[in-house]
Order: C-alpha cells, then structure tokens, then sequence
C-alpha cells in the first residue's frame, strides 16, 4: 500500500461509529501496527472487520504522524463499511486530527481528564490497568458521577507475557478475576451499567476459554489475528471461542 508523505485530515466520524460510550455488544477488539513488512493494511483490517472484530486500533510506535494519519483513512473507510469501530492509540492529537471515535491511553500517558477534555463527551476513552488498584480507580473514573470526564472501558493485563509489550510482566488470570469481582461489586453496576472491560496480552485461540473462565466476556488480541494466514477466519474462531467459554 502507497502512503502518500502529506497527512490528510478526516471528517468527523460516520453515523455508523457510535458515539457517547462503547457498545455493548462489542467483544472483540483488535490491535495491529501499520503491516510495512506485509505491505496489505487495507486488505487486513477489512477482512479483520468482516470476521466480525468489533474495533481496530492502529498501534505503530515506528511511523509518523503524517503516515499515521493516510493509514487511519484507510482504516476509518473500513469501520463505515462494516459498521465497525476504529481507535487511535495515545496520541490524543492524532486522536482529534481524524475525528478517531475510540481513543486509548495507558497510566502513563495523557490523563483520563485531559483526554476527555480535548476530545470532548462524544469520544470514547479506554485506559490499560495492570494492577488491582488500577482496576479499581478505572472503576471509579467509569462512575455516571463522572460521566463529563469520566472512562468508557478498561483494559485488564497482560494476562500473559507478549512480545507487542516488551518489559511489560503478566499479571495472570488473578488479575481478570479480581476485575469480574470488582466490576460486578461496584455501586449500582448490573448487566446494562456496568463499565465494560477487556482482557488483552498473549490471549489466543488456544487459551481463551481460560479468559473467559477468569470472567471476562471481551478481549483485545493482537497476533491471534494479525499472524494469521486468513485473519477473517482467525476472527471468527475468537468469537466461537468466547461464546464457547460462556455456554
């Protein structure tokens, strides 16, 4: 794929992306980095998006601005056609730039506040925790008491240690138990309230009924899909997975 050297900016997000907080039916969510070596980012994320992945993120520590903004086009037209959602990754400049519905930050990066106040109600903020008390302060910014400025989701991990988070030390399944205990204890929390959460790191097709076991319901995974021969079918087998886990 050709990306030109001058970043375009995006309209505003298509009445397909919701806006104002995150599906509930959304359990499947995706990251990738820009797919240089493969040279097929557009034939990936719409065959990802048609296996039925709920949200992509371009995450690519390794590409400017300007590229990152052209590959977010491509991924933007993708999620209109499917329906879909797409995410920006710790760039909240990025984030404004291409009008990115979903956008991610980890505890060392923008503040949830800071976030929420450049990008306004209408965009959905996640934060990574790797710890019990990071889940909890996830769980209190997710309160409607904090709604202006409040998180959409969390993301609970690495479950196991992965290469895409070098240094990074698996927190296990302890960890996903403790956040399904503790989602499910907060004030006012039953199925429609609830703040909906995620288990990422190491997570695949061979190890995900143990995600789902631990309690989670959603997951973010990386290689599962992206070192896949046919990552539409890599998808869907995901999605198998977790209805099998919950049965």
């Amino acid at each position: 794929m050709n990306v030109s050297s001058s970043p375009s900016i995006l309209p505003s997000p298509t009445a397909q992306e919701p806006a104002g907080g995150l599906p509930r039916n959304a359990r499947l969510y995706l990251c990738t980095d820009a797919r240089r070596d493969r040279g097929d980012f557009a034939e990936f994320v719409d065959a990802a998006f048609a296996g039925g992945v709920d949200i992509i993120q371009l995450r690519d520590k390794d590409i400017e601005a300007a590229e990152e903004l052209e590959l977010l086009t491509v991924l933007q037209a993708a999620a209109a056609r499917h329906g879909r959602l797409w995410a920006v990754n710790d760039r909240a400049d990025i984030a404004m730039l291409s009008g990115a519905p979903v956008f991610h930050i980890g505890q060392k990066d923008l503040p949830v506040a800071s976030a929420r106040t450049l990008l306004g109600a209408g965009a959905v903020v996640g934060l990574s925790t790797h710890t019990a008390e990071q889940v909890e302060g996830a769980i209190r910014l997710s309160s409607p008491v904090t709604a202006d400025g409040g998180l959409d989701y969390f993301c609970v991990g690495p479950v196991w240690a992965t290469p895409t988070k070098p240094g990074r030390a698996a927190v296990g399944l302890d960890l996903v138990r403790y956040a399904a205990d503790a989602v499910a204890a907060a004030p006012g929390a039953d199925a429609q309230s609830a703040v909906p959460w995620f288990a990422i790191g190491g997570i695949d097709l061979d190890n995900v009924e143990q995600v789902v076991a631990a309690g989670a319901s959603r997951i973010v995974v990386v290689r599962a899909i992206t070192e896949a021969a046919d990552p539409a079918a890599a998808a869907q087998a995901l999605l198998a997975a977790l209805d099998a886990g919950a049965a």
